[in-house]
């Protein structure tokens, strides 16, 4: 699923920059090369990080 249209970030990439040590959108966009735009997703790729590091 992709949970940022502006960069094309997909829930997998966000849960494997969290696995890499990525604390935030911010931080698993960097890991990529891209930077946030709008911000719409970072509310869900914020819970998506958290449950990834939680269950690390």
């Amino acid at each position: 699923m992709i949970v940022c249209v502006c960069n094309a970030i997909r829930e997998t990439e966000l849960r494997q920059a969290a696995r890499e040590g990525a604390s935030c959108p911010t931080s698993a966009y960097r890991l990529y090369g891209r930077k946030p735009r709008c911000g719409q997703c970072f509310s869900f790729a914020r819970e998506l990080i958290a449950a990834e590091r939680a269950t690390a």
